[in-house]
């Protein structure tokens, strides 16, 4: 007779939805996939142009420095990953890194035509299972990529392995409005306009409302600074933009 197997199966969140953990990245790879190639016009109209502004805050914080190994992961279209480039120089060298290859062709043709090419290295990778050697880098970056990960705890664990003694953690992520009065409002465009946007713009309406979702399902403020203090960071804190539509977070090894 064959014994039957009752271990719980772990779940991890899909947006709304509870899905087996090992499906999870499968389904926000297609996500990506699907809008890859309207994923920088969609950010513009979504954000107003504000996303702009956000990215240019995270590059302030992360600081990165000439020479430097600078790890952007869920590096998308490109958009830290060229800030980056110019920062290290051609002393150093940023590695451009995404889960999906769709994603990540979109950011290597866009860095290509801005004549970013010397220095940046692209590699398909998972955030939990980073495939470099321990302490390699000066600065990760990773922005609107982290409620995306099956397992932010994993992920962040694996960041710090990867960051060398004085190294720096920044995190650009969409966060929890801290304004009340708005949240109706905020509601209504996250649920009602945003996936009607997709539907027009880039012809996929759930791949936007699984983003409005997945940010009500993301850690708040204080409970993400609270687990990369378990995951061995230091010094951590964070700054609201926008109300705390979007926070910036920062924590260090030393």
């Amino acid at each position: 007779m064959t014994q039957r197997d009752d271990t719980p199966r772990e779940e991890a969140d899909f947006g709304y939805q509870r899905v087996p953990a090992e499906d999870k990245a499968r389904r926000v790879s297609e996500v990506f996939s699907s809008v890859a190639a309207r994923y920088d016009l969609m950010n513009d109209l979504m954000s107003g142009g504000l996303h702009r502004l956000w990215k240019r805050q995270a590059l302030r914080l992360i600081n990165a420095r000439p020479g430097q190994q600078v790890l952007d992961l869920a590096a998308g279209t490109g958009d830290l990953s060229a800030g980056l480039a110019r920062a290290v120089g051609d002393e150093g060298r940023v590695v451009v890194s995404d889960i999906n290859a769709d994603m990540l062709e979109q950011g290597r043709n866009r860095l290509l035509n801005d004549g970013l090419v010397g220095n940046l290295d692209y590699v398909i990778a998972d955030a939990e299972q980073l495939p470099f050697a321990p302490r390699r880098f000066d600065r990760i970056s990773i922005g609107f990529g982290l409620r995306n990960v099956t397992r932010i705890p994993r992920a962040l664990a694996a960041m710090r392995e990867a960051l060398r003694p004085g190294g720096r953690l920044v995190i650009l992520e969409f966060s929890q409005l801290y304004l009340a009065p708005l949240q109706p409002v905020y509601d209504l465009y996250s649920f009602r306009l945003l996936p009607l946007m997709g539907r027009l713009v880039a012809s996929d309406a759930d791949s936007y409302r699984y983003l409005a979702e997945s940010i009500r399902r993301h850690p708040d403020q204080e409970t993400l600074q609270g687990m990369m203090e378990e995951a061995g960071f230091e010094d951590c804190g964070y700054i609201n933009l926008s109300g705390g539509i979007v926070a910036l977070h920062t924590g260090h090894v030393y």
